[in-house]
């Protein structure tokens, strides 16, 4: 959603966010499609590798992480293995039960101005994983759901870089994140709901003019996500919360906006009985 002067140059970081993207695409859609196991074991690898971050960010302002984060690090990925192998609430449960470990690991510490960052990083990230595997264990609709939430985060991520970088325009919120635009968010919800709507219908064969506006609520969740981890960044200072990922920065730069579109596509699901993608 940046918009940024110079012709090419506006593309400059193109090639290299798409190859790192193609590349996480091709091992995280591979393993949410084997399921079980395979699902448990991405999503506790990159729910660990959020929190490794998220406490980087937090406590160090972005340096190296030491023993400190082992207890949360526990919390999340411990969450994804409970949900899998025994239920999802066992992994609330666990997640809950680590968190609150952490909290007063941190009081004894002496570290009481992180205490509220550790607990409510580790609920977010753990909230995002389980509600993740929780979709994907929907039956008979859960790969299908789970590819649907991801194609249409991405397509906003996509509509959004390219409406902010071709449009620009009036800045979205310039305090936070100054270079995402209205274009981009404009761009972003707008390609989200047609490539949600068509590939639900396409898929499951499902009212595309509902899923579409699914997909509406699914974006903005997502640019909100996004929003929420740029003011996260400026608040201690920090410019990319990792490395991991070439052109896109941590693990929780590249999923800031799957995670909280997860753990709200899970929880409404939830409530209604069943996956919201299928009408």
């Amino acid at each position: 959603m940046a918009a940024t002067p110079g012709g090419p140059r506006r593309f400059a970081d193109l090639g290299t966010r798409v190859a790192s993207a193609a590349i996480a695409a091709v091992v995280g859609l591979g393993l949410l499609w084997a399921g079980g196991v395979w699902a448990m074991l991405l999503v506790a690898l990159v729910t660990g590798a959020m929190m490794w971050e998220v406490r980087s960010v937090t406590l160090h302002g972005g340096g190296p992480c030491g023993a400190d984060v082992t207890v949360l690090l526990a919390a999340v990925a411990g969450a994804a293995v409970a949900a899998v192998l025994v239920s999802w609430p066992a992994g609330v449960v666990w997640l809950g039960g680590a968190l609150l470990v952490a909290a007063v690991i941190d009081l004894v510490a002496g570290r009481r101005a992180v205490v509220g960052w550790g607990v409510a990083g580790g609920a977010y990230v753990g909230a995002a994983g389980i509600g993740l595997l929780y979709l994907r264990a929907l039956e008979p609709h859960g790969l299908v759901t789970v590819l649907w939430l991801v194609l249409v985060v991405a397509a906003t991520d996509i509509g959004g870089y390219f409406g902010g970088r071709l449009i620009g325009g009036p800045k979205l919120w310039p305090r936070v994140s100054p270079k995402k635009t209205w274009a981009g968010l404009g761009g972003g919800v707008a390609l989200a709901a047609v490539v949600g709507a068509l590939l639900s219908w396409a898929i499951a064969g499902t009212h595309p003019l509902a899923v579409a506006a699914v997909s509406v609520a699914v974006a903005l969740v997502a640019q909100g996500g996004d929003l929420a981890e740029s003011a996260v960044k400026r608040h201690f200072g920090v410019k990319d919360a990792g490395r991991l990922l070439p052109g896109h920065g941590g693990a929780f730069d590249r999923f800031d906006g799957l995670a909280p579109a997860a753990a709200v596509m899970a929880l409404l699901s939830w409530w209604r009985g069943a996956s919201v993608v299928i009408w």
